[in-house]
């Protein structure tokens, strides 16, 4: 029923983590594909092999939008992506089944929404919900990151309306995502519940240690990404993204 597809780069020590809370997840995975940008012979990943997952290595590093047209292997109705500082609850394939059952979209850990005119002035202003900020019940957003839960199908939309990869290589794949959703599909974007007393349900567990870590691509380069991001985020905006608040 469930793809995960995780990404290896830098954080590779983080992977035996990620295998780990994966195979015991409440709802069982069904399969485990690992894509690795550009990591040398891997000759030290043996154990993610010997665990049965599926890992392809390229020679090149294609950034972070590689993962999702990789994901197109998956062989499940599900699919979920997760950035390599993710390390889901026990419940949280569980979790999103769920949600699903109730508000069918685009599903994340982290949520992101601008509200009001905070969305004329770019990528700042915003609101978060997920383990960043606990949120008791469903909530709809404008993207989601960190993870990315949703139908297989749904990756023919992914590949529609591509930027300039050679420039946006390492940002924009989490607005892009929910964008051609509403575009083309008028799918939606929402977050699951990660009430505060159950950390179970948390799309990630650690966030707030890995996703802080000197690896982490907003802590190596700030400025050059929180400037492509703010890029990314107008340029989408010119191209037809609406705003949860616009849709009220």
């Amino acid at each position: 029923m469930v793809t995960a597809v995780l990404n290896g780069f830098r954080r590779r020590e983080v992977l035996r983590e990620q295998v780990v809370a994966l195979r015991g997840q409440s709802v069982p995975v069904d399969e485990i594909l690992v894509w690795f940008n550009n990591p040398g012979d891997g000759s030290h990943l043996g154990f993610v092999v010997g665990d049965g997952v599926d890992v392809v290595y390229s020679s090149r590093n294609f950034g972070v939008w590689s993962r999702f047209f990789f994901a197109l292997n998956a062989s499940s109705e599900f699919v979920v992506v997760f950035d390599d500082d993710t390390v889901p609850g026990s419940r949280w394939v569980e979790n999103c089944l769920s949600t699903m059952g109730s508000h069918e979209g685009l599903l994340g850990s982290v949520g992101l929404t601008f509200p009001g005119a905070v969305g004329e002035h770019g990528y700042r202003g915003y609101s978060r919900h997920g383990w960043a900020e606990p949120n008791e019940g469903v909530v709809e957003v404008d993207f989601v990151g960190h993870s990315w839960f949703f139908r297989r199908e749904w990756l023919e939309f992914f590949v529609r309306d591509l930027p300039d990869l050679s420039r946006y290589a390492l940002c924009g794949e989490d607005m892009h995502f929910s964008f051609m959703l509403q575009k083309y599909a008028g799918i939606r974007t929402f977050v699951p519940p990660h009430p505060v007393g159950d950390r179970s349900l948390w799309g990630s567990i650690k966030g707030k240690e890995y996703g802080n870590s000197a690896e982490s691509l907003w802590v190596s380069n700030p400025s050059n990404f929180r400037g492509l991001m703010d890029e990314f985020f107008r340029l989408q905006r010119r191209e037809g993204w609406r705003l949860v608040h616009e849709e009220a």
